[in-house]
């Protein structure tokens, strides 16, 4: 009877061995299985702190690119007032100018104030969309050397008097 206690205890140890090493291989997968999840996390995250320092710089770009066009618009509506000054000059009589009636009495001169104008607005237009300035353009410094439609991006240099 001694002995089959012994061989039921050794059984029982020897289960409890069995049990223990399978459950130790189970919990030595589950970790396996976790490290592998943490480094494919570890990896999500550096690629999301990237993408957030990407956008931060993009918002810092598009703000400083908002500002630079905020302002030239605030330039260019001041220079509008201008020509719209211009064209709406009271001469004097107290009228207000009528461009067809001086048009009517001097074709020639009005031909040539308009070509001018002309050209100069065309060219800010092309400045406006990014081409590069003439070294006459960057040295303008006198009113008749400037391009009138334009001075503040046409002519960086002209102080007006």
């Amino acid at each position: 009877m001694f002995s089959s206690i012994k061989i039921a205890l050794m059984l029982v140890v020897l289960a409890g061995a069995g049990g223990g090493f399978m459950y130790v291989k189970n919990l030595k997968a589950d970790l396996a299985t976790s490290e592998a999840n943490n480094a494919i996390l570890e990896e999500s995250v550096k690629s999301q702190k990237a993408v957030i320092k990407q956008m931060k710089e993009d918002f810092e770009a598009i703000t400083k690119i908002k500002a630079e066009i905020e302002n030239q618009n605030k330039i260019l509506k001041a220079e509008f007032a201008a020509l719209d000054k211009k064209f709406n000059k009271i001469n004097g009589k107290g009228e207000v100018r009528d461009i067809g009636d001086l048009a009517t009495k001097r074709p020639e001169s009005v031909e040539k104030i308009i070509n001018k104008g002309s050209t100069n607005a065309m060219r800010c237009s092309e400045i406006a969309m990014g081409s590069p300035l003439t070294e006459k353009e960057k040295n303008a410094t006198k009113k008749s050397e400037i391009n009138s439609e334009c001075p503040s991006i046409a002519n960086p240099n002209y102080v007006p008097y």
